[in-house]
């Protein structure tokens, strides 16, 4: 018997709730904050009207949200939420306390920049300033993979009992429609089967979560911690290879494309793939070879597979829509640390230009890519570590600096 496919126009918001959905959660608890919002309502409108048997838990901030998942989680139910930005900042003490109590929640996460100044378009920063609490992070390129993504979190956060965030950009996935499969759920149930932890809140047999350890527990605990983040990066290849065999969709922890020639890679994590892509047949053209390199899981992050990946490759062009204060774009210092361990002082074999652009939600489009990758093909490196493309009024190449901004107004001024 051949089951019928079904494909719909979905945004992100609602590929990454139809994920959720698909995945059968238990509890879904969540605040709305744009580009966020539309996740949380589909959620609301199917547990409403029955097609969801799920718990919608309505809080007054995102820390309460997380709050509440926590609490469903440790009962043993299987737990959703969603937030951008300021919400995610908001959670940041549930978001240690997730990990802490090994508990695999899956949380959407749809990029914003961060505030002040007040903007709801697209920025990594704020996903990526959670790197360091534990939570495992995936990073989607289209409206598919945000659906597929999810189911795959849950599958792989019950296997090592960790948190796990969905990563989508913010407008340009978000409220973009795409046609989107969504897979039957029946074989959604062979892939993903009830949640079943090892341990539950239950007052049949007693037991506590969060209490007080002191330094003769406390350092082992954060190891073994550290030993799943290890195990799941194995557990992602295989949940992303049995998923292709399921439905047709292989994913793996990154993404290439004409990279096996290439001499010059271009590097992103997100939506922002897509231009890569063409940016990099528009090289070829010109006689460059180029490839590139999609980050799809960020954390636990794939050092050996991105080594391997860029082995042959003289010239790296890392593009980053964040930026770490200071010391310039996050993926690229994560490329710098698995590929020169120890030196950033650019005399390797390998070249790597950090370029930080479009945030924000300023547009990086595919003639940006396209002469951010001309200039790592022929310019020196000259131990630069951020490079600043798109800015206005600004040479297009330059060092971080403490020069004031002209854009920034004295206090009083308008």
């Amino acid at each position: 018997m051949v089951t019928k496919r079904r494909f719909d126009l979905l945004m992100g918001n609602h590929a990454l709730a139809y994920g959720a959905y698909l995945s059968r959660v238990q509890v879904v608890s969540a605040y709305p904050i744009t580009p966020q919002t539309q996740v949380v309502e589909l959620l609301a409108e199917m547990c409403a009207d029955g097609r969801l048997a799920a718990e919608f838990i309505k809080v007054e901030s995102e820390h309460s949200a997380l709050a509440a998942c926590i609490g469903a989680s440790i009962t043993g139910a299987r737990a959703f939420t969603a937030t951008s930005a300021q919400g995610l900042a908001l959670m940041h003490e549930m978001l240690h306390w997730a990990v802490g109590s090994r508990l695999p929640i899956v949380m959407g996460n749809i990029n914003r920049a961060m505030g002040p100044p007040w903007n709801v378009w697209n920025d990594q920063t704020d996903s990526l300033a959670q790197r360091d609490t534990g939570w495992m992070q995936i990073y989607a390129a289209d409206n598919q993979e945000v659906l597929d993504s999810t189911i795959q979190a849950f599958r792989v956060a019950e296997q090592v009992m960790l948190p796990c965030m969905v990563v989508l950009d913010a407008f340009l996935l978000s409220h973009t429609g795409e046609n989107v499969e969504i897979p039957p759920q029946e074989k959604v149930d062979r892939y993903l089967p009830p949640y079943d932890p090892p341990w539950r809140l239950d007052v049949e047999k007693p037991c506590s979560f969060g209490n007080l350890t002191g330094p003769d527990g406390y350092f082992e605990l954060r190891y073994k911690i550290a030993q799943a983040h290890d195990r799941a990066l194995t557990l992602f290849e295989q949940a992303g290879y049995e998923y292709g065999e399921l439905f047709g969709r292989r994913y793996g922890l990154i993404e290439t494309y004409r990279l096996e020639d290439a001499a010059l890679a271009l590097v992103t994590a997100g939506a922002l793939a897509g231009n890569l892509r063409l940016a990099v047949d528009r090289l070829r053209e010109e006689g460059i070879p180029a490839g590139s390199l999609r980050i799809r899981v960020f954390r636990p992050f794939p050092a050996e597979a991105v080594r391997t990946a860029l082995r042959a490759v003289k010239r790296i062009c890392v593009i980053d829509r964040n930026l770490s204060f200071g010391f310039g774009g996050i993926f690229a210092q994560e490329l710098r640390a698995v590929l020169f361990p120890g030196r950033i002082d650019g005399r390797n074999q390998q070249q790597l230009f950090g370029f930080v652009s479009g945030l924000g939600g300023r547009d990086i489009t595919v003639d940006d890519v396209y002469r951010m990758g001309l200039t790592a093909w022929r310019e020196k490196l000259d131990g630069r570590l951020v490079l600043f493309r798109g800015l206005k009024g600004y040479p297009e190449e330059r060092k971080l600096t403490g020069e004031e901004h002209p854009l920034v107004s004295a206090p009083g001024e308008s």
